[in-house]
């Protein structure tokens, strides 16, 4: 158990880290042309960048307090706050009728869910 969620945890920091570094640094106006990124022409640049410095911080909060042994419990609470996040995503590409990057979204959401409940449950640092 604590491997699965240890790789899942690790995959979806790998994700949260590529794209709050894209939606952090790329120009809006490129992430707008981009397949997937066509709902970034509707919101101000400073609500994208918003979003990709939630998305690194959430990439840093799914490993590092485990890894370094501080606040461990942070990795399960950046995991629902991951599966908030995700529910956004689902509503943008689903009003955007982006329903492969719904799909998409919705693995991230299941991976953070199993993330929260092992962390919070079974697999817990604290255990």
């Amino acid at each position: 158990m604590n491997l699965a969620l240890w790789i899942a945890a690790g995959l979806l920091a790998a994700v949260a880290l590529t794209g709050g570094v894209t939606k952090t640094f790329v120009p809006r106006e490129k992430l707008a042309a981009a397949h997937g990124g066509g709902w970034t022409g509707d919101v101000g640049a400073g609500f994208v960048k918003t979003l990709g410095v939630l998305e690194l911080l959430a990439a840093a909060g799914l490993v590092l307090p485990a890894a370094l042994g501080v606040a461990p419990v942070l990795v399960p609470v950046t995991a629902v706050c991951w599966v908030l996040l995700m529910v956004g995503a689902m509503i943008t590409h689903g009003r955007r009728g982006e329903f492969m990057f719904v799909a998409l979204n919705v693995f991230y959401l299941v991976l953070a869910v199993f993330i929260a409940w092992g962390r919070f449950g079974p697999g817990s640092f604290t255990g």
